[in-house]
């Protein structure tokens, strides 16, 4: 059975700490932590629970708009996949207007109580985009989908679809293998903390 949305949103609250992002300490964040149980997540549907830990794409992108507020400042940004929110917190506090997106029930439940705990305002909405049209944006902000071929490859043809209609995309990645590099340009590089790696150089991309 589907979570709720307050099921999702008093599991994380009950069984996660809030405390500040690795690399990006501006931002605090529900994460997991040795008793968490997230192997026993109610309603998960089998879905990895991203959201609940920090990687390096979304950190290197939150820092490089936290940094540079001025690519996002006054804009209709969409943070697509957003995981716990990190790049969709740091979007808006460039003063961007955020609709923060992801298909996962407890990703939204996340990205709705971290925007919350820092008082950011955000559109939050449960979806998946990577088939359909471009949405109607001025900027995608992308981090850590470049993780599995599969979905490399829908997000690289929506995020091309999205360019070609003058959407401007930034993408976040520590250099994964499903990543396209040859059909990226690099915009900037950090060393960020990534899960289970511990620090790591990350990249910023927009599509070449």
């Amino acid at each position: 059975m589907p979570v709720t949305p307050e099921d999702a949103e008093a599991f994380i609250i009950r069984n996660l700490e809030l405390r500040p992002a690795p690399s990006v300490p501006e931002i605090r964040l529900y994460a997991a932590h040795s008793a968490s149980r997230l192997g026993r997540l109610p309603g998960g549907g089998g879905e990895p629970p991203y959201w609940a830990y920090h990687w390096a794409g979304g950190s290197a992108l939150g820092r490089h708009l936290l940094s540079h507020p001025e690519c996002v400042l006054d804009r209709d940004v969409i943070d697509l996949g957003c995981g716990s929110g990190i790049v969709a917190m740091a979007g808006a506090m460039g003063g961007a207007r955020v609709t923060a997106i992801d298909t996962d029930a407890y990703a939204i439940a996340a990205t709705r109580l971290n925007a919350a705990a820092n008082g950011v305002t955000l559109a939050v909405l449960q979806s998946d985009l990577l088939d359909g049209p471009p949405p109607a944006a001025d900027v995608i902000l992308a981090g850590d989908l470049f993780y599995n071929r599969a979905l490399a490859k829908r997000s690289l043809a929506f995020l091309r679809r999205c360019r070609d209609a003058g959407i401007e995309v930034l993408i976040g990645d520590p250099g994964r293998k499903p990543l396209p590099r040859a059909k990226l340009k690099l915009l900037a590089s950090y060393a960020v903390a990534d899960f289970g790696e511990g620090e790591t150089e990350s990249g910023v991309y927009t599509l070449a």
